[in-house]
């Protein structure tokens, strides 16, 4: 690609990474350098809390706003009573309106964090697609709507098609999806003027979808930006962790936790991803990602720094970091290690018990592996006694339990 971009925006976007594709790079383009332009990610309300897998959209949003436009969150209120058919395998649990409501209010103390929500030009707004989509009647919408899709182009997708190649279950429900979210992007232009919808490249279907009904029912020009769907160097899917989702809500992944999956980050993964999830200059970003053997280390530790301080704060941030140095460096317990607290009622209690209590195992069978193969520690000395028990006597000063040489967690008396 040789276009050289005039808008702040995209040239972040190609500068950093983000860019997978675009409907019109020049057309969109010249719209960001004339003034203020409002885009928008849709957020489906499937848990309380997003995770590290959105955060390039949300990183997206960011710039958008520092970049002088307009970000829009659309919360999928409306699609999720639905669900995303999107490149699963099968139909998603479907979730009562409260479930949803409660979800939805999880999700946005997550955008707090990155967006500034105001009555500015650029102030972001926080929409919810059930706005518009609860009250539609079904027969006006068949007719004004539902008569500019084709379902032969439809079946093309490469999210539906792959279901049906495996000849697996697809719902008329969930075939639903992709007009409604064509139909989301319409409603926003029309109260809104929003010009841009951006989203996972598994979302580019679902994208032209919504551009081609807005310019057949408004006649108005409008455009889609797609991120790569990013893996890890390793074909690890981004967001997950070897105990589950890495969550961007403090109650459902520490910060610490949250600090040390950055930490962690492979090298060959330091560069991109330091420019992709920090806004650190990328003069920056190649001198620590050029860094090597041991050096490496100091540049994941900024990478998780950064990273940490955008979604949980400075102090957040610096916590993490102190605690792992206790930890890694010291031999030390660390103030800010993820805690199980167990009252008097609840012991006796195995060791096995314990390593899963503490999040450090999914299930016995795994915490037993677990010490089997040496991968578990007791404050530091390794654990080989599968059937120790733990009582009060034991529990007199705080212990320390570890899972590999990463995975810690602290367990004691509640006081």
């Amino acid at each position: 690609m040789t276009y050289h971009p005039k808008s702040d925006f995209m040239h972040v976007m190609m500068q950093r990474g983000f860019l997978a594709d675009c409907t019109d790079y020049q057309a969109f383009d010249e719209a960001l350098s004339k003034g203020v332009v409002p885009g928008y990610i849709g957020f489906d309300a499937t848990a309380k809390s997003l995770h590290v897998g959105s955060l390039i959209q949300i990183m997206t949003l960011r710039w958008l706003q520092k970049t002088g436009h307009k970000p829009i969150t659309l919360m999928g209120g409306g699609t999720t009573k639905v669900g995303d058919p999107s490149f699963r395998a099968d139909e998603r649990p479907l979730l009562t309106p409260d479930q949803i409501d409660d979800n939805i209010a999880g999700i946005k103390q997550v955008f707090a964090k990155y967006l500034d929500y105001d009555d500015s030009p650029t102030g972001a707004l926080m929409l919810n697609n059930a706005e518009w989509l609860d009250d539609l009647n079904y027969l006006d919408f068949l007719r004004d709507i539902g008569r500019h899709f084709s379902v032969n182009r439809m079946l093309s997708f490469e999210s539906v098609k792959s279901r049906l190649d495996r000849e697996q279950s697809l719902s008329f429900l969930e075939f639903n999806y992709m007009i409604l979210q064509a139909y989301d992007f319409l409603e926003l232009n029309r109260r809104y003027g929003c010009l841009v919808q951006f989203g996972g490249s598994d979302q580019w279907g679902n994208i032209v979808n919504g551009i081609d009904l807005t310019r057949r029912v408004l006649e108005h020009e409008i455009y889609g930006m797609t991120t790569p769907l990013l893996t890890t160097s390793d074909g690890k899917k981004m967001g997950k962790s070897a105990d589950g989702a890495v969550w961007l809500n403090a109650e459902m992944r520490s910060p610490y936790e949250f600090w040390q999956f950055w930490r962690n980050t492979t090298d060959a993964d330091v560069g991109r991803f330091l420019k992709l999830y920090t806004e650190l200059s990328l003069d920056e970003c190649e001198r620590l990602s050029a860094l090597e053997g041991s050096e490496i280390n100091e540049a994941k530790i900024v990478l998780a720094n950064a990273v940490t301080a955008l979604c949980h704060g400075d102090v957040a941030a610096a916590t993490a970091e102190a605690t792992a140095r206790e930890v890694f460096e010291k031999g030390g317990v660390g103030d800010d290690l993820p805690t199980l607290s167990l009252s008097n009622d609840e012991l006796p209690m195995s060791i096995v018990q314990a390593i899963v209590r503490a999040g450090l195992a999914k299930s016995g069978k795994e915490a037993k592996r677990l010490i089997t193969e040496n991968g578990a520690r007791l404050d530091d000395a390794p654990l080989t006694d599968a059937g120790l028990m733990l009582d009060a006597d034991a529990l007199a000063s705080p212990i320390k339990l570890s899972a590999g040489k990463k995975r810690h967690a602290l367990v004691q008396l509640a006081g």
